[in-house]
């Protein structure tokens, strides 16, 4: 049954051993990989997990139990084990699914398959309690008492529609009418590490119930400022989440999910290549104060289930930035935006026997208001200005009049979209037969100002002889519009056969993966100092409407694999192999020069193979074993850029490898005040990771470990554990600004303790 399914479904671990472990990755490709289905015979309508009287429910979960695509879920207790409070903490769990920490919590670039983007639009979309997160600057938020989370691999565009061409991550949390009681967690490590939360659920009368969950953590970071000698990563961050659930009829059930979600961070570990210090004077910060309101409505007909999903999402943040990272003023980059958006989903199933069916619409709006201004600072002015007008005309130099001057860029970005969608499934003996089909519009537009209020003298001579030419003004004020329309009919096609004796089964499938165009509101200031240089007698070299917009992504991903259920139930394995076609794939990139922002742009044409494995293994009920890995070989088949070709280099900041070793040990006690006592120890592996286009600078695979020891005292647990156990020094990014290299080391080795207690009423 599904619910076995899912509730035997748990990955345990934490973070990986040393690089030598990479030998350990062939041995787990020699083991199946991902989830394992069961023969799902006549599955619920709406695919329903119950923990006492209801708990999640999975709206869109496909009729077959996931028979024909990558599914890893992990269920509480492997969250718990794991540690899992944002997205950020189950990288590497599930193969070739790829999350990397670094930066602010605004970064929260998702990697699978060697698709990703690490700004603007994601390839792979979150989903919380069935409510779609528009804005990928909101996914990385802390959030506890996870029931069950899902990670899906390869385009799930037909039923989710945008940005989840590369998969999608679907969080379930607990709800009030599953379990009722009081949950109390302190969690304390270095450096000078901090998680506390408190929650309580309960029911106010038969079938209806609320919990109200507050969850407050915090680090100072592993690494200081050398300029300043302040700590650099440190971060407090709160979250409050209350949820209902309501069931006025055996037919129906309410559910409304609100959370408020705050984030305070100062600075980042950015460490100079060249002088192999982090060391740099201006503020560096990023504040987020988000909120999200999810209603789902959900009606059991006698022949169709209807639901119906309506949110509301606000989030308010404010990114600012030593842009140059050195500890002189060249300038800060500003980014300070709002934005309200709305999403609709309504949705009907239905079919009896071998047919089954899911239809629905879908639509959203959202409007963003941004103020992005960079401030040119005095070595800023000099160096890239007045160093690069005085080469070309000595005779008659230039010296700004201002040592600090402003470039201001104030953006309206209104968009929105609606969708239809239809899925069948038809199972004929032990095949079974999916036709999908979803068409798609979406509108983008931009509203700009960009403007400069400053000014310059020309000397005769050298500036110190005081002989003064003239005095121009700068005097910009720059305002437009533009919008895109795009539209997508997006196809897909499975086909499963179902092994005899409940073994598993057997897939293949193709599905038309899409992801929208748009603008890049960075690069207004590189067109704003163009601009300046062009009045100062310098040719521009940017043009606006090339310069900030990029166009959609599509691709085409062929999937075969099996899901495994063997040996009654102790070993559960699967195994894919995939091959993704991509034209017009989003890359962000750096662009040459004393530049200061990055831009999305489109590779011509990318390829994408490899293979996926994972399995899970329970010889007796005091073990489980869990392994898994992903390879991915992801080039370009045609990359030129204009100044130079990289067709045939990899896909940069995607990893070739990413690998997961997990063992749980657990024995139950009697008599005695000590309840049980667990064991765990896990390794990841990353790696390699290409940082540029033209393939020159690489991160190469390394592996991490981790180990926990928890004894439970009735309703007390105390855990001990420890991260990274291994010290394994590794980079997690690397860029270049103004043509200085720059990279991100990985945390460091990290222990702690951790105190929970639960009273179930």
């Amino acid at each position: 049954m599904l619910y076995q399914f899912f509730t035997r479904i748990s990955v345990t671990g934490r973070k990986p051993l040393n690089a030598r472990l990479s030998a350990l990755a062939v041995a787990a490709a020699l083991i199946p990989v991902s989830l394992a289905a069961e023969k799902a015979p006549a599955a619920a309508a709406d695919t329903l997990l119950t923990l006492k009287e209801v708990s999640v429910t999975a709206i869109k979960g496909g009729s077959f139990a996931n028979h024909d695509e990558a599914v890893t879920s992990l269920g509480e207790k492997s969250l718990r084990r794991l540690d899992v409070v944002n997205l950020k903490q189950a990288s590497e769990i599930a193969p070739n699914f790829y999350i990397p920490a670094y930066g602010s919590r605004m970064t929260s670039t998702v990697y699978v398959r060697g698709l990703g983007a690490r700004i603007d639009q994601p390839v792979v979309g979150l989903n919380i309690d069935n409510v779609p997160i528009l804005n990928k600057d909101n996914f990385d938020f802390d959030l506890t008492d996870i029931a069950r989370l899902e990670i899906l691999r390869g385009p799930q565009n037909i039923l989710y529609g945008r940005n989840t061409m590369g998969g999608l991550v679907n969080i379930y949390t607990l709800s009030p009418l599953a379990w009722q009681g009081v949950r109390l967690r302190a969690t304390y490590g270095n450096p000078n590490a901090y998680k506390a939360s408190a929650a309580i659920y309960g029911r106010l009368a038969p079938g209806l119930g609320m919990g109200l969950n507050l969850l407050a953590t915090g680090t100072d970071g592993f690494y200081r400022n050398e300029y300043n000698n302040t700590p650099v990563g440190r971060e407090r961050n709160w979250s409050a989440r209350w949820k209902t659930a309501w069931r006025p009829a055996e037919n129906v059930l309410v559910e409304n999910a609100a959370t408020l979600s705050i984030a305070r961070q100062n600075g980042y570990p950015y460490q100079s290549v060249a002088t192999g210090k982090i060391a740099y004077n201006d503020t560096c910060y990023y504040r987020r104060t988000s909120f999200t309101d999810g209603l789902t409505v959900k009606h059991r007909f006698r022949d169709i289930d209807f639901s119906s999903i309506i949110s509301f999402q606000y989030i308010d943040d404010d990114m600012t930035l030593d842009q140059d990272f050195l500890p002189v003023d060249y300038f800060t980059l500003t980014q300070a935006r709002r934005e309200w958006g709305i999403t609709a989903d309504f949705v009907a199933r239905g079919g009896k026997g071998r047919y089954r069916w899911l239809g629905g619409v879908f639509g959203f709006g959202k409007r963003a208001t941004m103020n992005a201004p960079v401030t040119f600072g005095d070595f800023g002015i000099a160096s890239l200005i007045e160093h690069n007008r005085n080469e070309i005309n000595p005779g008659f130099p230039v010296r700004w009049d201002e040592r600090s001057f402003l470039l201001g860029s104030d953006f309206t970005l209104p968009s929105g979209g609606a969708s239809a969608y239809h899925e069948s499934s038809l199972s004929v003996g032990d095949w079974v037969l999916t036709l999908g089909l979803r068409f798609d519009w979406e509108h983008a537009a931009i509203s700009y100002r960009s403007h400069c209020n400053s000014s310059y003298t020309i000397y005769r001579g050298d500036p110190a002889d005081g002989v003064v030419y003239r005095t121009d003004p700068v005097r910009i004020d720059n305002r437009g519009k533009l919008s895109k329309d795009f539209c997508q009919l997006l196809p897909k096609l499975s086909v499963s056969y179902t092994l005899p004796d409940n073994a598993g089964n057997i897939y293949a499938s193709a599905t038309k993966g899409y992801k929208a165009g748009g603008y890049n509101t960075q690069m207004f200031s590189e067109v704003l100092q163009q601009n300046v240089m062009e009045i100062m007698g310098l040719n521009s070299s940017l043009d606006l409407e090339k310069t900030i917009s990029y166009d959609p992504e599509k691709n085409w991903t062929f999937e075969a694999g099996t899901h495994l259920n063997l040996l009654d139930g102790r070993l559960r394995a699967d195994y894919a192999f995939f091959w993704i076609e991509c034209a017009d794939q989003q890359l962000t990139v750096f662009p040459d020069g004393n530049t200061t922002g990055r831009m999305m742009t489109n590779a011509g044409r990318s390829r994408s193979q490899g293979i996926e494995l994972s399995a899970t293994y329970a010889p007796t009920d005091n073990w489980e074993f869990r392994a898994s890995y992903g390879y991915t070989d992801a080039r370009f088949r045609d990359f030129d850029n204009g100044r130079a070709d990289y067709s045939g280099n990899t896909v940069p900041y995607a990893p070739s490898n990413t690998m997961f070793l997990g063992a749980v040990w657990t024995r139950d006690f009697k008599g005695i005040p000590l309840s049980s006592l667990t064991l765990q120890a896990n390794a990841r592996g990353v790696g390699k990771i290409w940082w540029d286009e033209a393939n020159t600078v690489s991160q190469p695979f390394y592996c991490t470990l981790a180990a926990s020891v928890t004894a439970r005292f009735g309703n007390f647990f105390a855990e001990l554990w420890g991260d990274n156990l291994t010290a394994t020094q590794y980079d997690t990014f690397y860029f270049v600004s103004i043509g200085n290299a720059f990279l991100q080391r990985g945390p460091r080795a990290s222990f702690g303790l951790t105190a929970r207690w639960n009273l179930e009423f």
